[in-house]
């Protein structure tokens, strides 16, 4: 795969997940939502790393990934960025997927789909 072709791939992909993110959304089930968004967050800084000619690598962090980037991310954005991370469910344990189940609600997923929005917009533009 090219360079060009893993970027393309990564955003492509971003973009379902963001879709899928909405979908759910609108159907009430808001931790799936929030885990969809942060996978969008990680494959769109996966973008960026395939951009720069490196391969991404296998991990879930978003400010590690951020980091391996070389992206300047500020204290707050640092901080939305560790919660944010904290929404992959993939390999955790069932009490905590039960324990974020009960805290996203549709107030607190309005919020982070809403700073999640614009985390990727500000991400963007660094391809």
């Amino acid at each position: 795969m090219t360079q060009s072709q893993a970027v393309k791939y990564w955003l492509k992909s971003a973009e379902q997940n963001i879709k899928v993110a909405e979908d759910n959304f609108k159907l009430k089930h808001y931790d799936w939502c929030l885990f969809l968004w942060q996978l969008a967050l990680e494959k769109t800084i996966k973008a960026i790393i395939s951009s720069q000619g490196k391969t991404p690598p296998a991990v879930h962090n978003l400010n590690y990934l951020c980091r391996y980037a070389k992206i300047k991310v500020d204290k707050e954005t640092e901080l939305k960025l560790k919660e944010i991370s904290s929404f992959n469910l993939e390999a955790r344990y069932d009490d905590y997927k039960f324990n974020f189940y009960k805290k996203a609600k549709k107030e607190f997923s309005i919020k982070w789909v809403n700073i999640s929005r614009e985390i990727n917009l500000w991400l963007k533009k660094n391809i």
